[in-house]
């Protein structure tokens, strides 16, 4: 499923307009990307959470050359199943 997929489905089940569907849809993925660029968490009772994760930086080798390089530290986006999706998924 993507986005479009989402929206459609928004449409169908609750006889709203695309539009409006597209603006519900936008709204809630934009505030998840606030919450986390904020350094907040976002958390779905039963089905996922995200949060920011702290990478420290190390010395890594580039595959191609063998070359050592440094890699500095970074913040990334974190995804964590949660225990209803797990359970839904594995059975």
């Amino acid at each position: 499923m993507n986005k479009i997929d989402l929206i459609q489905t928004l449409c169908t089940t609750t006889d709203i307009s695309k539009i409006e569907a597209r603006k519900i849809v936008n709204l809630f993925f934009e505030q998840m990307a606030t919450a986390l660029e904020n350094g907040g968490r976002v958390e779905i009772r039963g089905l996922c959470s995200f949060y920011v994760k702290d990478y420290e930086g190390y010395t890594g080798r580039n595959p191609k050359t063998g070359e050592m390089a440094e890699v500095s530290s970074k913040k990334l986006p974190y995804f964590k199943c949660g225990k209803g999706l797990r359970e839904r998924v594995g059975r």
